[in-house]
């Protein structure tokens, strides 16, 4: 088996957004959650921040606290994978 499979196992990735979960240089994600909904995350938090139907909405809620945490968003697509990134630092 590969080293880098997709089994969910990340120890140095969930260090580093668990290291970040509820400091300033904590980031907003746009994830896939449920069946066909989108939600907005914090780095390291498991619960979401903001859920909805839609990517759109979620992606405008996310630069919303973003701008006002003056942090990041990243937009991931249906598979996990980031599509972009919007800097909200001052």
């Amino acid at each position: 088996m590969s080293k880098n499979s997709n089994n969910g196992n990340h120890p140095e990735r969930d260090q580093y957004f668990k290291d970040r979960a509820g400091t300033d240089d904590a980031r907003f994600h746009v994830v896939p959650h449920d069946e066909e909904g989108w939600a907005v995350k914090t780095e390291g938090e498991d619960k979401p921040d903001y859920k909805t139907k839609s990517k759109s909405e979620a992606v405008k809620e996310a630069k919303r606290m973003a701008e006002e945490a003056c942090t990041m968003v990243i937009i991931h697509d249906e598979d996990g994978k980031i599509e972009e990134q919007y800097n909200f630092q001052s």
